[in-house]
């Protein structure tokens, strides 16, 4: 057990008012080998946050002093680091909100501490491995549009454009594969990297962020009716 908290898969931030919530995932996330940091409001969370580098943030919605959703666009200007919602609120309102805002996950209360736990470790490894299959010089270039799948960065028209780790999984997935379809299922099962319990609409909700990130080449990312989606640079062209 030593050898294990001596070798740290990475360090996680968990922010929530409620003290049980706090030490049930704190327990579960350090007893399978990772630090981690309790916040149990909005403003401690992003104190924490700014002084420290996380491989994954556990977020609640409602928290004193700053809420939830500010706290992760305070994330979001200046970082891609996983973030997972853990809240009560489980209306489809919240959930479409929350990734739009670059959520990477969204878990509703009560919860199971093992799922949550998996998909920690789903997004810990994300936050701090680059594309595994990749060249660490690899880029995927296409007219306008550039992925630098070391770097993890997306580049439009010679601009960098801010970006999630989800999202960034999600076009480099499917630009690395030109014209090859995916339906969403296919899309859940390897870009989110678990049996996702969720509504596949996820994906369609990705899908129009990463559109938007594309801007002018947003004819890129092609809806297959019926079927699903595909990266591919000839549209239009």
């Amino acid at each position: 057990m030593e050898g294990t908290l001596d070798m740290s898969k990475g360090r996680i931030l968990v922010a929530d008012d409620q003290s049980e919530i706090r030490e049930i995932v704190c327990g579960y996330v350090r007893e399978d080998g990772f630090d981690a940091d309790e916040a149990a409001d909005g403003a401690q969370a992003l104190e924490l946050f700014r002084a420290n580098r996380y491989d994954a943030v556990v977020l609640d919605v409602m928290m004193p002093r700053i809420d939830g959703w500010t706290v992760c666009r305070e994330i979001r200007r200046a970082s891609r680091v996983p973030v997972c919602m853990l809240t009560a609120r489980g209306e489809e309102y919240d959930k479409i909100l929350a990734f739009e805002l670059g959520v990477d996950d969204y878990v509703v209360k009560p919860f199971s501490p093992r799922e949550l736990l998996a998909r920690i470790r789903v997004l810990a490894r994300r936050g701090a491995e680059s594309a595994p299959t990749a060249d660490p010089a690899e880029r995927l270039e296409f007219p306008g549009v550039v992925l630098d799948l070391a770097g993890r960065t997306l580049s439009v028209d010679g601009h960098g454009v801010p970006i999630t780790t989800r999202e960034f999984d999600l076009i480099s997935h499917l630009a690395a594969r030109p014209g090859r379809v995916f339906s969403r299922e296919q899309l859940l099962e390897t870009v989110w990297g678990y049996e996702f319990t969720g509504d596949a609409r996820t994906v369609d909700t990705h899908v129009k962020t990463v559109r938007e990130h594309l801007g002018p080449y947003r004819r890129y990312l092609t809806t297959v009716w019926g079927i699903g989606y595909k990266f591919d640079p000839g549209v239009g062209t």
